[in-house]
């Protein structure tokens, strides 16, 4: 392929693939060096400059005056003396006006060698503009703060900028909340770092999810964050441009960076973080309507990563509570075995719903449950107070009808008002009986070896808070083989099954999940909670209790 000479040459040059017309198309060549060797009438045309003007002068003087542009000239002519094909999309400055231009590089079949050049207009960016509000839709469609970040980036990487990393306050993710912005350097933490045409392993062993960096009063992402407004900048923090060196080294000068905007995550008015926007040398720079554009992004993932960590919150909250809350695993007398199962209601870790074992001298054991008013964190409030007072009392080896009396004196003390219900009964194994009381809770079941239960008729009493300090408890013979079942409402009674329909389907359950079986207690729990569990509008307590047989 020969190039013509001069400004009024032979016209255009043919393709490799055959005689297509180059109409739209500038062709030129280049030395070895970068200083253009020819012009054809096409280049005079595309860019509007002469041949007079351009010959011998270096191509980056001509055309590719932005910073870092050099870089990729540098990387096209490796790539060519190698014996590759370079192709790029890089703005250009010329006569003719600034653009964006596909420019294809490769070896020039000339007795002095150097690099064929065809460049065309390049497609307008897809941009977000356009799309914003539905590629909007696309972050959080989680409550999970790393996903909400990865969505977040996947958006923005390549449509609108060649990088992003999102980093947040580490005071957020230690403490939950936040308050004023601090002076003075500030610790946050990364989420996500993409690179456009890389896969994310790489970028992650680049700029690790979750590794903490410090961000100095000189860092443009602290001044984004102080001022609340976008940052534009040129240059790296020496941390990360080290990093993308590291890459660069290995892909090339091409990935190098050359416009940086610094935007900060603001939600409910608070500031959680920061986004950093990053655009290659063959990208425009960040312009003001990439800037209102790159806000509106923000603000969109601030108010999903603030949706994400309230929520968070809110889990481990709930999580402290229920492994604060709820028993352990108790210390079972011998000849005693004892299941239990909790369900709360919808979303909900805990509720109103209690239950205890609280093993006693002798050999004895005292079971209690109960159930406060209500359900979620008002509920478990009361319940707290309810259950470790319960505790403290069943410790003491209180029969239980002084247990709930002395519950429903200190229920009256409350500012709250709470009310309750509640069962406590004390099993003696050795003497196979068992001593209970109730106040304002349902019977519990015996279920006999052969499968037969039902349902134990004891004094009634009502529910604590009432104030009427009076309780009666029965004493109870339990036979070998046979399971005491102590439960809440939630398990038997709902909007769509009222309560002696729920009654009897527990009853049924029990028989038939006991009945001369030989699996363990904790599986016939689970299996009995399962089958009477419909469309759950109350938490749910299943406690069996049984004395081991003699031979055992």
């Amino acid at each position: 392929m020969v190039a013509s000479q001069g400004a009024e040459g032979s016209g255009a040059l043919p393709l490799r693939s055959g005689g297509s017309s180059l109409a739209g198309f500038a062709v030129f060549t280049l030395t070895s060096t970068g200083h253009i060797a020819s012009w054809s009438v096409t280049a005079a045309r595309f860019f509007g400059f002469t041949a007079d003007k351009v010959l011998g002068r270096d191509v980056c003087d001509v055309l590719l005056t932005r910073a870092g542009q050099r870089e990729l000239v540098k990387e096209a002519l490796t790539q060519v003396a190698e014996g590759r094909i370079w192709t790029g999309i890089v703005p250009v400055s010329a006569a003719s006006g600034s653009y964006r231009v596909t420019i294809h590089c490769e070896p020039a079949e000339t007795p002095e060698g150097g690099v064929l050049l065809i460049a065309r207009r390049a497609l307008p960016e897809p941009g977000l503009g356009r799309t914003l509000p539905e590629v909007a839709t696309l972050i959080g469609t989680t409550l999970d703060l790393n996903r909400t970040a990865r969505e977040a980036a996947e958006v923005a990487v390549p449509a609108f900028a060649d990088g992003i990393t999102i980093f947040v306050s580490e005071r957020l993710l230690a403490g939950g909340e936040l308050g004023p912005h601090p002076v003075g350097p500030t610790v946050v933490r990364r989420l996500v770092s993409r690179l456009a045409g890389e896969p994310a392993s790489v970028t992650d062993g680049l700029f690790r999810p979750g590794e903490v960096q410090v961000f100095g009063t000189n860092s443009p992402s602290y001044r984004a964050m102080t001022a609340r407004c976008p940052v534009l900048f040129d240059q790296l923090d020496e941390e990360s441009a080290e990093r993308v060196a590291l890459r660069s080294e290995r892909q090339g000068p091409a990935a190098q960076f050359t416009s940086f905007l610094a935007v900060p995550l603001v939600a409910r008015g608070t500031v959680l973080g920061s986004a950093t926007f990053a655009r290659t040398a063959a990208r425009d720079d960040f312009s003001p309507s990439d800037i209102a554009l790159a806000d509106q992004l923000a603000s969109r993932t601030a108010v999903s990563i603030d949706n994400a960590r309230l929520y968070d919150r809110e889990r481990r909250t709930a999580s402290a509570l229920q492994q604060g809350l709820l028993p352990t695993e108790p210390r079972v007398p011998a000849g005693l075995a004892v299941a239990h199962r909790y369900v709360p209601v919808g979303a909900s870790i805990v509720g109103g719903d209690w239950h205890d074992i609280v093993p006693l001298t002798s050999g004895r054991a005292a079971l209690i449950v109960g159930d406060a008013m209500g359900h979620g964190p008002e509920a478990a409030a009361v319940m707290v107070q309810f259950r470790t007072a319960a505790h403290t009392l069943a410790d003491l080896e209180l029969p239980p009808e002084e247990i709930l009396s002395r519950l429903d004196r200190m229920a009256a003390g409350m500012t709250s008002a709470p009310f309750a219900t509640c069962i406590a009964a004390v099993i003696d194994p050795a003497a196979r009986s068992c001593e209970i009381a109730k106040a304002g809770h349902l019977p519990p079941m015996l279920t006999q070896a052969d499968g037969d239960t039902s349902i134990l008729d004891l004094p009634l009493g009502l529910p604590i808070g009432l104030g009427s300090g009076s309780f009666e408890a029965a004493k109870i013979t339990l036979p070998a083989g046979a399971t005491l079942a102590l439960y809440t409402d939630g398990l038997v009674e709902s909007r769509i099954r009222p309560l002696d329909e729920g009654l009897i389907a527990l009853s049924d359950a029990l028989s038939t999940a006991l009945a001369r079986t030989t699996y363990p207690l904790d599986l016939i729990c689970r299996q009995v909670s399962q089958a009477l569990r419909q469309r759950g509008e109350d938490d749910m307590t299943l406690v069996l209790a049984k004395v081991a047989d003699a031979e055992g």
